[in-house]
């Protein structure tokens, strides 16, 4: 069984609602998932190498920045390496905004520069999700578990 470390901000509840279905969607794959918020929980960052993947949900404030509260780990993804872990990036982000989901891209963007394995693009949801978001969530955790699956040497 594979250990997810999941770890989102939330401000309206929308990445909060996101993250819940996607750590169903996991746990329905048989994955162990862990799920703190940036809010709440302290984040222990010398841990998460302990991890298979490690998935990061935030919204995106203003007109494309990081949340405040996303900050800091932000910064203190440097200090971990990185190298070859398996990183998901998601969340809510609004259409409305010149900069759709800039926050996930720019978390997106920094696990790619400290060489993580990306699962393919970061997954933004317009708002809160709907069905047919469930639907791309459900495609979003079996492509997290195949790359799981390509990093360990196993089929998914």
């Amino acid at each position: 069984m594979s250990k997810i470390f999941m770890v989102y901000a939330s401000q309206s509840g929308n990445t909060e609602i996101i993250t819940d279905i996607l750590e169903e969607q996991l746990n329905r794959q048989g994955h162990e998932v862990v799920v703190k918020s940036f809010d709440f929980d302290d984040i222990p960052m010398d841990a998460l190498v302990d991890y298979d993947a490690i998935l990061v949900g935030t919204y995106t404030w203003d007109d494309g920045e990081l949340p405040y509260e996303v900050e800091d780990f932000y910064i203190e993804m440097e200090d971990i390496d990185l190298t070859d872990q398996v990183i998901g990036v998601y969340g809510s982000a609004d259409s409305f905004y010149d900069t759709y989901g800039g926050a996930i891209e720019l978390v997106w963007d920094h696990a790619k520069h400290l060489g993580a394995t990306l699962v393919d693009e970061p997954l933004k949801i317009d708002l809160e999700p709907n069905r047919q978001d469930e639907d791309r969530l459900a495609a979003y955790a079996r492509l997290i578990s195949e790359k799981i699956a390509e990093k360990n040497g196993t089929v998914a």
